[in-house]
């Protein structure tokens, strides 16, 4: 069902917006926390093998980002403006330059994939594992754009509860096929499984986004979500709505593609301590990614709100909404801070019993939940950058962070002073309290208020 954000109570809109958001991404976070969790009853090989697939793989992301936030302005402006037929234009258009992209992304990497993950291990094991279970990653890269696609366009319509159903639907199958595909007998039953050890993992991921594609799609073009796309709108590419959608979100392309570029490197940084350290950063990064979920359903669902707002010409109410985000977000990350300071050695040993891997990867968690208590704060404002369309702030902030601040810091304590693996985990709280002080100027300076995309 259709929602007007651009009425009504800001904070319940917020809430109703956000928490099926939040619900929704927590939900797939938590497949992820159950592939690391079987993963790690393989091997610390396998495990390591995955988290530096993953790093790689996330520069594949880039081309997602920048249609995947152009849709959110686009068809947030254009439905709050009421203007049916550009809204309906923009899903579709949406859809096939998804697709079309990922082809393209996949043509690119699978050729670099195998030399690339080489760069970071020279352990067979890991090499092998990271293949075998990123091959088909890369093959089924479409779908995964694509799921993603079906819920932005259903939160910019305001509908929020029916992407954390499919979400929700889509985790379930993928935790139960991880155990049936992995092991030749599934753990804690005589059940026989399928034996595909990190294979069936990502078999398993694939299956889960193609079904959440599916029905999706389906949902939305039958008219179910309050306005019906055509499907031969899909053929039919529309070159000034195209140009849009691989513009306006151009900033967060270039933001995201520089901000895994740096994963990439920090990942370097951190195999040079060894497998071990590797797997640790690995578990430790998918609990961080849990942790952040709440800061992405209230920046996903704000901005639908903000997008709505703007193109109702409410600047007051965009203004407010960003505000609520940003008070809700900081208490989230510092409630996760706690939680890491007292059980992170708990956290950790739920997914591994390697105590060198518990002992880092609680690190890791304690010294990074610094950092993003700051920046939870600042992250709730950029609810405004994605819902006007008005996008720098991400590439600056990236940029400044990333490249100014933690990268020369890891060079100079771990190249040059040959220092203890924590600091790379402080480069972490050094970056993430900069790009928050970036933000919240860029909110402050107001640009976003006169941005307009539709």
């Amino acid at each position: 069902m259709k929602r007007d954000l651009s009425q009504g109570s800001i904070i319940k809109n917020l809430f109703v917006m956000s928490i099926p958001t939040m619900l929704g991404m927590l939900s797939q976070m938590i497949y992820d926390l159950v592939d690391i969790f079987w993963i790690g009853r393989l091997s610390a090989e396998a495990v390591a093998g995955v988290t530096i697939f993953s790093s790689i793989f996330w520069l594949l992301n880039a081309p997602n980002d920048i249609i995947g936030q152009s849709s959110i302005s686009l068809i947030s402006q254009r439905y709050g403006a009421n203007d049916e037929e550009g809204t309906k234009k923009a899903i579709e258009q949406t859809i096939t330059f998804k697709i079309f992209i990922a082809l393209l992304a996949v043509i690119a990497s699978v050729f670099f994939i195998k030399p690339l993950i080489g760069l970071f291990s020279d352990d067979r094991a890991v090499i092998d594992a990271a293949l075998n279970y990123g091959y088909l990653r890369l093959f089924f890269l479409p779908m995964m754009f694509s799921s993603y696609s079906v819920n932005t366009i259903l939160r910019c319509l305001g509908d929020a509860k029916t992407p954390m159903f499919i979400m929700f639907f889509s985790s379930i199958v993928n935790i139960v096929l991880d155990p049936v595909l992995m092991f030749d007998v599934i753990p804690g039953t005589s059940i026989k499984g399928f034996g595909m050890g990190i294979f069936g993992v990502a078999v398993a991921t694939i299956v889960s986004q193609t079904l959440a594609f599916l029905i999706g799609f389906i949902y939305i073009f039958r008219g179910k979500a309050g306005i019906k796309p055509r499907i031969k709108g899909l053929f039919k590419l529309d070159k000034i709505i195209g140009m849009k959608l691989l513009t306006i979100g151009l900033p967060n392309g270039i933001e995201g593609l520089s901000r895994n570029i740096a994963g990439v490197i920090c990942m370097k940084f951190v195999a040079i301590y060894g497998t071990t350290i590797v797997a640790a950063y690995g578990v430790g990064s998918r609990i961080f990614g849990l942790a952040f979920m709440p800061l992405v359903g209230f920046s996903m669902g704000g901005a639908a709100i903000v997008g709505q707002s703007l193109g109702a010409e409410n600047i007051d109410r965009s203004k407010k909404t960003a505000a609520y985000s940003s008070i809700i977000s900081g208490i989230v990350m510092l409630i996760f801070a706690i939680m890491a300071f007292t059980l992170g050695e708990n956290i950790i040993s739920i997914f591994n019993n390697t105590p060198e891997i518990i002992f880092y990867g609680a690190q890791f968690l304690q010294f990074g939940s610094i950092g993003l208590s700051f920046l939870g704060f600042a992250f709730g404002f950029t609810i405004v950058f994605s819902g006007s369309g008005y996008n720098i702030p991400f590439v600056v902030g990236s940029a400044i962070s990333r490249w100014a601040i933690q990268i020369p810091i890891l060079l100079i304590t771990i190249l040059w002073l040959k220092l203890d693996v924590v600091w790379v985990w402080s480069s972490f709280i050094f970056s993430d309290v900069c790009e928050g002080i970036v933000y919240f100027i860029f909110y402050k300076k107001g640009k976003w208020k006169t941005k307009r995309v539709r």
